[in-house]
């Protein structure tokens, strides 16, 4: 038998490591056994319970090769890899589950287990591969035993818990995490499905009321709405799921007598509507708070909820409790952050006789800001101060960085009578001694009216992605000139600038390299599909063109944010 005086070479961790945040939360809420392994099958995450079955501090399993650790066979005798469904199945990448296998304890003693393994995926997280696993038998150890659970095989529920897990933390969407919740449970435990949300404001919304039927889900919208305050004190149902105080049965005799509440009004309607016969309501909780209720009632569907099927909603909505409450969460910091970046981008300056067009678009990926940006502002001597540049990274702090660099930029621009080489390079030094600012790019330019009537541009480029000038008539090309090295390396070499004017009618266009990169494509690529769909609309209004540059250029697979400035002269002096 399997123990701790066994020699073990492979299941020697590289790195003793504890979980990232949020792995060991999410496994907590799952009622059995659950660990994770990353893609070479080393354990790196473990709930409580897993440590209590298998007898080992999840300190001794970070970093260790699980199936060296814990797979044997009936005799407790290491598991060739090539006889061990479990290793197969972590290799093929698919869901798999069976009915018997053991585990090495720490004591030396053998557990015989049911398990199951599946892909799994928490945002902010590597994918990984999640087992769970209970005893077939109560270990003389251990008294306590798992509850039973009548509602689904024990081999069932833990697929469905997994999948429950799973699906509702790879998700930030609230109303997408609400779909799958409804997918999973119905119509497996129910034919109907209703969930409650407590709103930020404290107040209770029927989010979802949907039915199975042989066509698919039906969405009852005429039941969806606002629902009246949760009483304190309420002994209903729904009224402590709401609460958070317990998971309870329920059917249409427990709202037939004089209701105490305008919400037992609303459940009465419920059943009145439904059909429901059978209920069993759960509150939706996190960790800081109850968000709701689920409730999922029999209509069609033969038999009673009972007791003992409790648990299993339970642990259902508890999950979704956690996913829920992370896509709040997430979307709450989308939304301050939204807010952030239109106040930090700046309005346009409207100069006689000049067109210009400006476009943000957010990381995929990210918050909502990031640290890309353009401006435009009137200098002292009457010319107009063109800029694009980019901060590096793309969340809260590259945009507090962003706001630093263009303010400072502004102030010298104002102040300082000199070409724009001149400026980049007291806002280099600047950059370097009074902000966070770790490395950024940009292109300075100013633009004045010649006395002939042409436009002049005059620029420096410190790392950036050159700028594109695409006359009237659809010739493109890229101004290579004035380039320097980028800002915060404190080289504090000199910047050159570069002149040319514009011919008339021609556009000029200034962009992050959001606009041109994308994975596995060289940059040169970016570029020349930039100046090829440039040219080609080169005929169109400016917002327009803007507007299809934008959707024809930037790369289906682009996970950068994205700042463009684009400038048209006229077509005549």
């Amino acid at each position: 038998m399997a123990g701790p005086e066994h020699p073990e070479p492979h299941g020697k961790r590289d790195v003793a490591t504890p979980p990232a945040a949020g792995l060991t939360e999410a496994l907590e809420a799952i009622g059995t056994g659950a660990y994770l392994v990353d893609e070479e099958g080393r354990i790196i995450a473990v709930n409580s319970r897993a440590e209590k079955y298998l007898d080992r501090p999840a300190e001794d399993l970070y970093g260790r090769d699980a199936h060296d650790l814990l797979h044997r066979d009936g005799h407790g005798q290491p598991l060739a890899r090539t006889r061990c469904r479990m290793r197969q199945a972590f290799h093929a990448g698919h869901a798999a589950l069976g009915d018997e296998g053991y585990f090495a304890c720490g004591d030396g003693s053998l557990l015989p287990i049911s398990w199951l393994i599946t892909p799994f995926s928490l945002a902010g997280h590597e994918p990984s591969t999640l087992i769970l696993f209970h005893a077939r038998q109560a270990r003389e150890t251990d008294p306590r035993t798992e509850p039973v659970a009548t509602l689904l095989p024990e081999i069932e529920r833990l697929t469905l818990l997994a999948a429950t897990t799973s699906q509702l933390t790879s998700t930030l969407d609230v109303d997408e995490a609400l779909r799958r919740l409804v997918t999973l449970v119905v119509p497996r435990l129910a034919d109907w499905a209703i969930i409650d949300l407590i709103t930020e404001r404290d107040e209770v919304w029927r989010t979802v009321v949907v039915e199975a039927t042989d066509d698919g889900l039906v969405h009852h919208e005429v039941l969806q709405g606002p629902m009246p305050p949760v009483p304190q004190g309420s002994p209903m149902p729904l009224s402590r799921a709401l609460r958070g105080v317990a998971s309870t049965l329920a059917g249409p005799q427990t709202y037939h007598g004089p209701p105490d509440s305008g919400i037992a009004v609303e459940q009465r309607r419920l059943f009145d509507a439904t059909g429901i016969h059978s209920a069993a309501i759960a509150p939706i909780r996190s960790t800081r708070a109850v968000l709701g209720a689920l409730t999922l009632g029999r209509a069609k569907q033969p038999g009673d909820f009972n007791a003992p099927d409790l648990p299993l909603i339970e642990d259902i909505a508890r999950r979704a409790g956690l996913a829920l409450d992370n896509a709040r969460l997430y979307q709450r910091q989308r939304k301050v952050a939204e807010t952030m970046q239109n106040h930090l981008l700046p309005q346009m300056p409207r100069v006689p006789r000049l067109q210009m067009a400006v476009r943000y678009l957010p990381a995929p990926d990210a918050s909502q800001v990031g640290g890309d940006w353009y401006d435009a502002f009137s200098l002292s001597d009457g010319a107009t101060a063109l800029a694009v540049g980019d901060v590096v990274g793309h969340d809260l702090e590259a945009a507090a960085g962003m706001a630093q660099v263009r303010n400072m930029l502004r102030a010298y621009a104002w102040a300082l009578q000199s070409p724009p080489s001149r400026i980049v390079e007291r806002l280099d030094e600047a950059v370097l001694h009074i902000t966070d600012v770790a490395m950024a790019t940009m292109i300075l330019a100013r633009i004045e009216e010649a006395h002939d009537g042409q436009w002049k541009l005059s620029w420096t480029n410190a790392g950036h992605p050159p700028p594109l000038l695409i006359s009237h008539d659809g010739m493109a090309d890229y101004l290579t000139d004035g380039h320097g090295i980028l800002l915060g390396t404190g080289a504090h070499k000199p910047r050159a600038d570069a002149t040319t004017l514009l011919p008339p009618g021609s556009t000029l266009l200034l962009y992050t390299d959001g606009l041109i990169e994308e994975p596995g494509h060289t940059l040169d690529e970016g570029l020349h599909r930039l100046r090829r769909h440039a040219a080609a609309l080169a005929h169109r209004p400016l917002t327009s063109f803007t507007d299809q540059l934008l959707e024809r250029v930037r790369p289906a697979a682009n996970d950068d944010d994205v700042a463009l400035l684009a400038l048209r002269v006229p077509t005549s002096t």
